[in-house]
C-alpha cells in the first residue's frame, strides 16, 4: 500500500516530512503514528493507513512533497521488500526514480532552472535554498552524505572553493546582530506560510469591513447561571465564543452567500456550515481547525467541539481532517481586550468574523416612557467580506441577523438543549 501526503487544508498544496517514526523493515500497525508532517496550516502526526512492514521510504525527512505524492510503501503481506522496490500485484518492481525527483526538487526557482545531479537526487530544503541563492548546479557539487547526498556543508565548501563569501553565507544561516542589542529571529514554517497566504489574500481580494455593536446581556445571564457547573463538569470555561458560533451558524442559514467559496466566475454555496476557529499557538503561529456541521450542533456540542480543537491544536494533536472543508472563519481576539479587529479573509472563503472584547458600557435604552441609560456588556463584531461575492447591503443584513440572534435568544434554554 502506498503512503501518500494527506490533504491538511483546502488551500494546502504541499507539506514537509519532518520525522519518520519507522524505518525500512520495521513492522507498523494501522493507525499507529508513522510520520510527522508540517504545512502552513498545521504540524501533526500522521497514522499508518494499514498494518504491515515498511518496504520503502521514498521521501526522506526534511523533504517537501506535494499533496497526494507517494511518501512510502507498506507491504501488507508482511514480506520484506528490498529498498527501492514497490509492490504491484503479485510481483515487486523498481519504483521509478524520476517520480521521486519530481517530489524532491522543483523544476525552477526564482533564479531559474536548476538541474539535479542525477534523476534520483534528493536535496533538503536548506540545500535547495543555498543552491538557488548562489545559482549553483548540483551536478558540480560532490555529496558527502548518505548515498552521495549533498549536504549543507558540501554546498558551503563548494562556494568557498569558488571564492565565494563563506562567512557571509554562514551569517545568513544563523541569527545575526545588526546593531548592539538587536537580534533577528527566523520565521518558522507556519509563520512564513501564513505570511504568504495572507499577503496573497490581501492583494487579490477586495476586502470590505463592517461592524455592529452587540449587547451580550442574555449571553452573560446564561454564562453566570451555568458557568461554574460547566467548568466543573467539562474542565474548561464557558466563553462567549460558542454562543457567537451558534448564532453565526444560524445567521448563515438565512444568508448562504457568505457560507460560500469563489471558484473562477462561480460562487459555490456550501450545504454544510463548517466553521473555522482561529487558534493562537502561544504567539508562535495561528491555526484554523474546523468545526464540521456547526449548524446541526447544539450550543453545548459546539462549546465542546471548539474547546477540543483549541486544546489539540496547541498540543500538536490535530488530525488531517480537522483542517479541511472550512466554509466560514471566526477569529477570536476578545481575550486580549481588543476593541476592533479587521481580519483577513482566508481564500477561497468569502468572509471572516472578528470577535473582540465584551466590556461593560453605558447603553441608551428606548422605552415607552422615554430613553434611559443602563450599563450593559457590549462587544463589537466585525466582518470582512469579499466584495466580489456580495455587496454591502447583503453583508450588513447578515450582521443585523447575527446581532438579533445574540440579543434576543433564550441562551439559558439553548444551553440545556
Amino acid at each position: 500500500m502506498d503512503v501518500i501526503m494527506p490533504q491538511l487544508g483546502e488551500t494546502v498544496a504541499e507539506g514537509v516530512v519532518t520525522k519518520w517514526h519507522k524505518k525500512v523493515g520495521d513492522a507498523v500497525k494501522a493507525d499507529e503514528t508513522l510520520f510527522d508532517v508540517e504545512t502552513d496550516k498545521v504540524s501533526t502526526e500522521i497514522p499508518a493507513p494499514a498494518s504491515g512492514v515498511i518496504a520503502e521510504i521514498i521521501v526522506q525527512e526534511g523533504i517537501t512533497a506535494k499533496v497526494g505524492a507517494r511518501l512510502a510503501i507498506i507491504n501488507e503481506t508482511g514480506a520484506r521488500a528490498a529498498p527501492g522496490m514497490r509492490e504491484s500485484g503479485a510481483k515487486a518492481t523498481k519504483a521509478p526514480a524520476v517520480a521521486r525527483s519530481k517530489i524532491a526538487m522543483p523544476a525552477a526557482t526564482s533564479r531559474g532552472f536548476i538541474p539535479a545531479a542525477d534523476p534520483g537526487q534528493r536535496l533538503s530544503p536548506v540545500v535547495r535554498r543555498l543552491v538557488a541563492e548562489h545559482q549553483l548546479n548540483p551536478a558540480d557539487i560532490r555529496g558527502s552524505g548518505r548515498d552521495g547526498r549533498i549536504t549543507r556543508e558540501d554546498v558551503l565548501g563548494h562556494i568557498a572553493q569558488r571564492g565565494g563569501a563563506l562567512s557571509e553565507v554562514r551569517t545568513q544561516e544563523r541569527p545575526r546582530y545588526d546593531v548592539p542589542g538587536e537580534t533577528r529571529k527566523a520565521l518558522n514554517t507556519v509563520r512564513k506560510r501564513t505570511r504568504d497566504h495572507m499577503a496573497k489574500s490581501w492583494t487579490t481580494t477586495p476586502h470590505v469591513v463592517q461592524a455592529v455593536e452587540v449587547d451580550f446581556s442574555r449571553v452573560d445571564q446564561a454564562r453566570k447561571s451555568a458557568g461554574a457547573a460547566w467548568k466543573s463538569r467539562e474542565g474548561s470555561a464557558l466563553t462567549y465564543l460558542p454562543f457567537i458560533a451558534h448564532a453565526v451558524a444560524g445567521a448563515l442559514a438565512r444568508y448562504p452567500l457568505l457560507n460560500a467559496s469563489l471558484d473562477g466566475d462561480d460562487l459555490v454555496l456550501h450545504p454544510r456550515v463548517n466553521l473555522g476557529i482561529a487558534v493562537d499557538l502561544n504567539f508562535d503561529g495561528l491555526l484554523v481547525p474546523v468545526v464540521k456541521d456547526a449548524a446541526g450542533k447544539t450550543l453545548a456540542q459546539l462549546a465542546r467541539a471548539i474547546s477540543d480543537l483549541a486544546q489539540r491544536a496547541r498540543a500538536n494533536k490535530l488530525r488531517p481532517d480537522d483542517m479541511t472543508e472550512g466554509t466560514y472563519t471566526i477569529s477570536n481576539n476578545g481575550a486580549f481586550g481588543t476593541l476592533f479587529t479587521t481580519s483577513i479573509i482566508n481564500p477561497p472563503q468569502v468572509a471572516v468574523l472578528s470577535t473582540d472584547a465584551v466590556k461593560k458600557r453605558p447603553v441608551v435604552i428606548e422605552g415607552a416612557d422615554g430613553d434611559s441609560v443602563a450599563v450593559r456588556p457590549v462587544g463589537i463584531l466585525a466582518q470582512s467580506f469579499d466584495h466580489r461575492a456580495v455587496d454591502g447591503a447583503y453583508a450588513a443584513a447578515f450582521l443585523r441577523e447575527l446581532k438579533t440572534i445574540i440579543e434576543t435568544r433564550d441562551w439559558q434554554q439553548a444551553l440545556q438543549a
